[in-house]
C-alpha cells in the first residue's frame, strides 16, 4: 500500500459550515494578536489532536502532555507566522501547521530521550480526549496501528511515523532528524520488519506497509 494511504484524514478537504469558518478565522486573528481568550479556544479545540500526534512519538502519556504543552507555547509565540492564504481551506492549512509544530516539538523531546529504549502500554484515557477539528482520527484502525508502532525502538518509530503516517520523504526526514537519507531508509525497513512480525504473531491479515 502506498504511503499516501496512511496520511491521516485531515489531509482530505472537508467542507465546513460558514459559522465554523467565521469562528475559526476569529480565533486565528485573535491568536495572532496574542489574545488570551482566543488562545484558550484554540487550545480547547485542538488539544486532543495535538496529544494524539505527540503520543505517536514519545513513550508515555505524561511525556505526550509535556510535548503538547511545549508545542502550544511555540504556536502562541509564533502564531503571526501562520498566514490565511485560502479562507475556504483554512482549517486544513491550520491543522497542517499545528501538526508540524507538534512533530518538531516531539522530535526535540525524543532527541533528549533517545537512550530510553523501554516501551510502555497505551493508557485508554489518551483516546478519550475529543478531537474538535472538522476531521477526526479516532478510528479503530488508527488505534491498532499506533499500538503496534509504539512497540518500535524510538529511532524506527520516528522514521515510520514521519514517512508512512505523515508522508515526509527520506531526504526531509534526514534533515529533520540530523541523519543520512540511507539511515532513514534503513530504519524504515527495519520498522516494517518489526511490524510485520507483530502482525504475524497476532494472526492479523491487515497490510500495514
Amino acid at each position: 500500500m502506498k504511503n499516501k494511504a496512511f496520511r491521516l484524514k485531515h489531509t482530505l478537504e472537508t467542507p465546513v459550515s460558514k459559522e465554523h469558518l467565521e469562528k475559526l478565522l476569529h480565533i486565528i486573528s485573535g491568536c495572532a494578536g496574542q489574545d488570551r481568550q482566543c488562545q484558550k479556544l484554540l487550545y480547547d479545540q485542538y488539544y486532543g489532536l495535538c496529544l494524539k500526534i505527540a503520543f505517536r512519538y514519545v513513550n508515555t502519556y505524561e511525556q505526550a502532555t509535556e510535548v503538547t504543552h511545549d508545542a502550544f507555547l511555540k504556536m502562541f509565540r509564533n502564531f503571526s507566522r501562520f498566514e490565511v492564504r485560502d479562507k475556504e481551506k483554512v482549517e486544513m492549512l491550520l491543522i497542517g501547521w499545528i501538526r508540524r509544530v507538534v512533530i518538531n516539538a516531539a522530535i526535540d523531546y525524543m532527541r533528549r530521550e533517545m537512550n530510553n529504549n523501554h516501551t510502555y502500554p497505551i493508557p485508554e484515557h489518551v483516546w478519550e480526549h475529543k478531537d474538535e477539528s472538522a476531521a477526526s482520527d479516532n478510528s479503530v484502525l488508527y488505534k491498532e496501528l499506533i499500538a503496534l508502532v509504539k512497540e518500535l525502538p524510538p529511532a524506527y518509530r520516528m522514521v515510520f511515523n514521519l514517512h508512512v503516517i505523515e508522508g515526509y520523504s527520506h531526504p526531509e526526514i534526514a534533515k529533520m532528524l540530523g541523519i543520512t537519507t540511507g539511515t532513514s531508509k534503513s530504519n524504515l525497513s527495519k520498522a516494517r520488519v518489526h511490524l510485520q512480525k507483530a502482525l504475524t504473531v497476532e494472526n492479523s491479515e491487515k497490510i500495514v506497509c
